[in-house]
Parts: structure tokens; C-alpha cells; sequence
């Protein structure tokens, strides 16, 4: 939701909510935190010390006569351990907290990860990668930041605060604590009342960013598409103009934070010389020494310099709180997959799979599948063909259980799909998908990705079977070869093969050929029809295809049109049956002898 620079931002970003949910991140080493707590506690003590010590040493050398002077070694000793003390306690901080701020920003990365996993298919569909990405960068590091500055200013500096309060109130005129901390209010209260003004701007460009570079990411992942259709210089425009946008919010929030820091200069600078317009009066009267005046000017400088610095640590972390409310409305998003309380695991015996009057919508008003049932038995290959749109590939994703069906119900072995565990359902089930999307790491590691634990002599039967073990073993770096992010170095013939050999190796109960061979050429079409049919003869298999000359071996087709089953028989059945498969074979067919045939040739224009 868009917030204007008038409404209080802090409600919109939950940042006392926000906070809370990072002290879990915390727990684990509380017990740091705690060390590196008093270490801050001391180093502001001997901190504020130093211009006790320092006072001391002046109203010494005032009042002892010149005669009688000598080197007060107590007093330059004890300035001296308070500067190193200072010194030493401060880095001990640092040194003792650093493992409680990155194992908190690995924690919360590890569960962003986690979450996003979870998360539904329709999810990730409707969200952008590479705004996704950026986000979860921005987030994570922002915790980070939070902690930083609340450690390592933040906290030191109301430490501070009490310390010279407590010296303040304790030896000197109310009027020197009204004034010191009566300037601290009004240029908190300044700070604050500004920053917020102006956070409207940081919330702009935070969206612009990701908007940009998810524009980016977007073009760069389509590089060969933009390249098709010499579509550069829109790509170009389109991240420009979202550059511009965010130029423009830069450029006022860079000029609203001059305006800030000029009137928190102007504060500093109204409260500083009131205190010294105080001390000096009472140097003249008699009421102070110079040293008084020496150590209130320190204090001055203590307190006034890191309040100075104190702005641009609130700004900071205001920005981090609203990088950060990103990362945990993501936590906050509920998987719309999820198992059920006390959910079993799938029990697999024979692989009989019901789909049972499904029905099945992505929004309401759009139905894909209308009251679909059929049974796949054990051992038995089903093939569901049908024009674009027919609601095959969607039977495929209920399967997985990526959505859950809209009306009736989907059985293995008898037990509900909906019962039993995402994890033991998707491990009962091996998929060769239409388009391959491969890891950007070696062809080893994508075909190993079916399963872990297989050893390099099942990787090479599964290679050998899928057609491509020759192939790999003929690169320069052969199992290592790096396929390229979403493999593109590798046609799309040779992805497919990965793709059936890791389904090869993954032993599922039930496998799934979503147009597994539209990418091959005929004859390496025909011998992985072949490694298709020796794979799964020992398996309930899925066919979803588009050429029928892939599936007439198939026990059952079942022809889909408008999300329905309209026909289902054998090969021989339906064409006996002169409907829409044999409308479809026949089609087909035509266009196979043409294609044989070459292109026609020109008409004969003459003269």
C-alpha cells in the first residue's frame, strides 16, 4: 500500500513488531550478549572517567603553589588506563557480539529460504525472482545494521547519557542537566519528527530498486529472447525509466536529510554554547574552577558529538526496519499447501492412482478441470492428450500437490493425497517436465539431483539409459561440464535427456512424462520412446503429450477438451471411434508427410 508523507509511517511497518520477531535470532547467544553488554558498560565508564581524571589534574596545577609542584604520576597513570580501558572494552564488545550478529543474519537467511520453499506453486508464479532475491538481501542485511547500531551506538550512547546525568545532578546546578538534556529532547524530538517525514522517500526508492533490478535480472535470465526479437533498447528504456523514478526520490531524500542535519547542527550548536555561557559565569563568580569548566566541556564533546552522529543511526535504522518489514511480511505469508496436523507419510504398495471428480480452478471464475475421473493401475501407462488448455498439465500439478483440488479427491493407494505429507508424496513421484530448467553447476550435479545418494555407476546406467551418456562422456570436462544457469549451454534435446535420466535414477513408485520428448529429434525420439517404455514398465506412468505418435502403446488415453474427459479407450478404440483422437491422429498425420515431403514448390507465374 502506497504511503503518503503525511501519514505516520511506523504504523504501516510494524517496527516495535519487527523488532520483537528478531530476539528470537537473538536467543541463541544471549548469553554473548550479555558478556558483550557489560564490556559496553565498562568502556563507557572509563570513558566518562577520562575528564574526571582530566579535571583533577587541572585544579591540581591551579591550586598547588608553583614552588611545591610535582608530577602528579597517580592521576597521568589513571588517565592513561582509562583511555586503553576504554580501548580494550570497546574491541572485547566487538570481538564478543560479532558471533551473535552473523549467526543471526545466517539464522534468519536459512529460514527466509526455508519459508520461501514452502510457499506455494501459485505463489512463486505470481512473484519476481529477482524483487524476491533483493528483498531477501535488503532484509537480512538489514538485521544486521539493526544490530550494529544498537550495540555499538545506540545503546553506548544512553549508557553515556545516565553516566554524565548521574556526575551532572550529583556536582553541579540543576540548570547545567535542564540545558544538557533539554537539548538532547528537542533534538531527538526534531530528529524524529523529520525522519519520518521524510521516510516516504526511502520506501519509494526501496521499491524502485527492486523494481529495477528485477527488471534486469528479468531481461538478462530472457537474454536470448530479447536477442530474437532485438528487443534491447526497450529492455533498456523500461530499466531507465524505473531509474529515473528512483533518481527523483534520491535526489529528495538527499535534500530533506541536508534540511535535517542542518537543524540538528543548529540545535547542538544553541544548547553547546548555553552550557558554556553557564560554566564561564561560574568560573567568574567563584562558584567553579577551570577545571569545571574543562570537564563540561568534555562532557560537551561526549555527549554532543555521538548525538550528532545519533541522527544518521536513527535514519539508519528506520531504513533497516523497513527493509527488514519486508523479510518477515514474507515469514508472515502463510503456505497455502500445507500438511495437515499429525499427517502421515505415503504408504506406496502398488502405485494405483484415483483421481476421483476432480475439479480444480486457479480463480473462481475460471474453472479448468470439470468432474475429471479416471484410475491409473499399478503398472499401467495412462496418456492424456488434448489441444493447449485442456487442463492436461494442471492433472500433473495436482499430482504434486502443488494446488489442492477444488472439489473431489485424488487417491494413492486408497489413501488421500490431501492425509499424507507433502515430502513422502513428491518422494513417491518422478516427473520428466516439458521444460527443463537445469542448475547453473555440472551435468553430475543436476543428474545426482534425482538422488542424492546414488552412486557414479548408477549414474552412468541412468546417463546410459536416457540416451546421453556418450554425450557427457565426450565433453572436454565430461561430468563436470557446467550447463549454464537454467542449462542453457545444453540444447534442449540434451536437457530433456537429463532431465529422464535423473528421473531414471530417482526409482519412484509413479512417473510422470509431461511432453518428455518434444525437444528431440526423431531418432533420438525413438530410442528414448524405447528407454520410456523399459522404464516404466514396471511403474504406474502419466503421459501428458501433444504427439500421439508418442503414446499408442498407451493401456488408456484419455482425450481432454475444456477440462473434461471427452473420449478414453486404446489407440485402436479411438480411432474405431472416429472423434476428436482421430480427428487429431489424422492431423497429425498429414502434417508428418508434408513435413516428409519438403516444401511445396513456387507456382509457375510465367510471363
Amino acid at each position: 500500500m502506497h504511503v503518503r508523507a503525511s501519514e505516520p509511517v511506523h504504523v504501516d511497518r510494524r517496527d516495535l513488531y519487527n523488532l520483537k520477531a528478531m530476539l528470537p535470532f537473538l536467543w541463541e547467544f544471549r548469553g554473548r550478549a550479555l558478556i558483550a553488554l557489560v564490556c559496553l558498560v565498562a568502556a563507557k565508564g572509563a570513558n566518562v572517567g577520562v575528564p574526571l581524571v582530566l579535571k583533577r589534574l587541572i585544579d591540581y596545577f591551579e591550586k598547588t603553589p608553583a614552588q611545591a609542584l610535582a608530577l602528579p604520576v597517580a592521576l597521568l597513570i589513571a588517565y592513561g588506563l582509562l583511555k586503553l580501558s576504554a580501548s580494550l572494552f570497546n574491541e572485547l564488545r566487538d570481538v564478543i557480539f560479532a558471533r551473535v550478529r552473523y549467526r543471526a543474519m545466517r539464522r534468519l537467511s536459512t529460514r527466509v529460504l526455508s519459508h520461501l520453499h514452502q510457499l506455494s506453486l501459485r505463489f512463486h508464479l505470481g512473484r519476481q525472482t529477482g524483487a524476491i532475491s533483493r528483498d531477501l538481501e535488503r532484509g537480512t542485511r538489514s538485521v544486521s545494521t539493526i544490530m550494529n547500531y544498537l550495540v555499538f551506538s545506540v545503546i553506548p550512547m544512553f549508557v553515556e547519557f545516565a553516566l554524565v546525568a548521574f556526575i551532572m545532578l550529583k556536582d553541579y546546578h540543576l540548570s547545567f542537566t535542564l540545558v544538557t538534556f533539554g537539548t538532547v529532547a528537542v533534538y531527538v524530538a526534531f530528529t524524529l519528527a523529520v525522519t519520518e517525514w521524510r521516510m516516504d522517500y526511502r520506501h519509494q526508492m526501496n521499491r524502485l530498486d527492486s523494481e529495477a533490478n528485477s527488471r534486469a535480472l528479468d531481461s538478462l535470465i530472457n537474454y536470448e529472447t530479447v536477442k530474437y526479437f532485438g528487443n534491447e533498447r526497450m529492455e533498456l528504456k523500461r530499466f531507465d525509466d524505473t531509474l529515473a523514478q528512483w533518481e527523483e526520490m534520491a535526489v529528495k531524500s538527499q535534500s530533506s536529510m541536508s534540511l535535517l542535519n542542518f537543524g540538528q547542527g543548529a540545535i547542538i550548536a544553541m544548547g553547546g554554547t548555553a552550557i558554556m555561557f553557564l560554566a564561564a559565569s561560574g568560573v567568574v563568580t567563584g562558584e567553579l574552577t577551570l577545571g569545571d569548566l574543562v570537564l563540561l566541556n568534555a562532557f560537551l564533546l561526549q555527549l554532543f558529538i555521538p548525538l550528532n552522529f545519533l541522527g544518521i543511526v536513527y535514519r539508519q535504522i528506520k531504513y533497516s526496519l523497513a527493509d527488514m518489514d519486508l523479510v518477515f511480511k514474507l515469514l508472515d505469508t502463510q503456505p497455502e499447501i500445507q500438511d495437515r496436523p499429525g499427517a502421515p507419510p505415503l504408504r506406496v504398495s502398488d502405485g494405483r492412482v484415483d483421481f476421483e471428480q476432480v475439479s480444480f480452478h486457479y480463480q473462481p471464475e475460471r474453472e479448468i478441470l470439470h468432474d475429471v475421473s479416471f484410475t491409473m493401475h499399478p503398472g499401467e501407462k495412462v496418456a492424456v492428450v488434448g489441444h493447449s488448455g485442456a487442463g492436461k498439465s494442471t492433472l500433473a500439478r495436482l499430482l504434486f500437490r502443488f494446488y489442492d483440488v477444488t472439489g473431489g479427491r485424488i487417491r494413492i493407494d486408497g489413501q488421500d493425497i490431501r492425509e499424507v505429507t507433502q515430502e513422502s508424496l513428491r518422494r513417491a513421484i518422478g516427473i520428466v517436465p516439458q521444460d527443463t530448467v537445469l542448475f547453473n553447476d555440472t551435468i553430475r550435479y543436476n543428474l545426482q539431483y534425482g538422488r542424492l545418494d546414488a552412486s557414479f555407476e548408477e549414474l552412468r546406467e541412468a546417463a546410459r539409459m536416457a540416451r546421453i551418456l556418450d554425450f557427457i562422456e565426450h565433453l572436454p570436462d565430461g561430468w563436470d561440464t557446467l550447463v549454464g544457469e537454467r542449462g542453457l549451454k545444453l540444447s534442449g534435446g540434451e536437457k530433456q535427456r537429463v532431465a529422464i535420466a535423473r528421473a531414471i535414477l530417482k526409482r519412484p513408485a509413479i512417473l510422470v512424462f509431461d511432453e518428455a520428448t518434444s525437444s528431440l529429434d526423431s531418432a533420438t525420439e525413438k530410442a528414448i520412446l524405447q528407454t520410456l517404455r523399459q522404464v516404466s514398465a514396471n511403474h504406474t506412468t502419466l503421459v501428458i503429450a501433444h504427439r500421439l505418435s508418442t503414446i499408442v502403446d498407451a493401456d488408456v488415453i484419455l482425450v481432454m477438451e475444456q477440462g473434461r474427459i471427452v473420449e478414453r479407450g486404446s489407440h485402436a478404440d479411438l480411432l474405431r471411434a472416429d472423434g476428436l483422437y482421430a480427428h487429431m491422429w489424422e492431423l497429425q498425420q498429414l502434417e508428418e508427410r508434408e513435413s516428409q515431403a519438403g516444401p511445396p514448390e513456387p507456382p509457375d507465374e510465367g510471363l
